[in-house]
């Protein structure tokens, strides 16, 4: 298999929030969900990035946060509706921003991965040999250059959508797809694989959780939660970064 970088995306945790109290609103029971993805968690092993991230924002709040385990697809349905209150790992843009508030912890890296047999030796390749089918995962964004890419070969109808990472691999290795996007998170896979109320959104409750979250940032919390899934330069790659305003 062979990776092709595809740009970087920073992902946050995904807030809707209730009116504001002197610290974040613990006056009810909250709602976190996390989703099955490589390193960030693993519901296997109930371990993962996400799921320290999340069991330290908990301890923080001091909040009683009931974290549950979902489809991307689904996450995104219930925190539009307004049935979940946070998950993590999220990826900002203009449709979400209008139910969704959020705060940044990590800058996450696209690649795109082909087999090897297919002959592709740059993005080009891909994107101009119409046989070639694209895998993503149901209702995931990725980078602004990834999503480009999705973008084109969807309108071609060449691209084949799953629920989940391990369906793709099984799609790829049997050459049903010829690549597919994947990240950092997702590169112990590929060796297992051997692939190689809630009600209106309250600004002033988002900044209490961002300040949380960005007191984890600022004191190496979550550097060092980084640092036990990977070596120490690309922890500090993912986790330095300048947020947007």
């Amino acid at each position: 298999m062979k990776l092709r970088y595809l740009g970087s995306w920073m992902l946050a945790l995904c807030v809707l929030a209730t009116p504001a109290t002197a610290g974040p609103d613990c006056s009810r029971p909250l709602t976190l969900a996390l989703h099955d993805h490589g390193l960030l968690y693993s519901a296997d092993t109930d371990t993962g990035i996400d799921k320290d991230f999340a069991d330290e924002l908990v301890r923080r709040s001091g909040c009683k946060v009931a974290v549950s385990l979902m489809s991307r697809a689904r996450i995104w349905q219930l925190i539009e509706s307004g049935a979940l209150d946070f998950s993590l790992s999220g990826i900002a843009n203009a449709e979400r921003n209008r139910f969704a508030g959020f705060a940044w912890y990590f800058s996450n890296k696209y690649y795109l991965l082909v087999r090897q047999d297919s002959g592709v030796r740059q993005l080009a390749d891909f994107e101009r040999n119409d046989p070639f089918r694209l895998g993503v995962i149901r209702s995931f964004r990725y980078s602004e250059s990834a999503n480009r890419l999705v973008d084109k070969l969807t309108l071609a109808n060449r691209v084949s959508q799953a629920n989940g990472l391990a369906p793709l691999y099984d799609t790829l290795l049997l050459n049903r797809i010829q690549g597919m996007i994947i990240e950092p998170f997702d590169y112990p896979a590929l060796d297992q694989k051997k692939i190689r109320d809630i009600t209106a959104v309250s600004p002033a409750e988002q900044d209490k959780w961002r300040a949380l979250v960005n007191d984890m940032r600022f004191d190496g919390t979550v550097r060092r939660i980084f640092e036990k899934y990977f070596d120490p330069g690309l922890a500090a790659a993912l986790v330095d970064f300048k947020p947007p305003p």
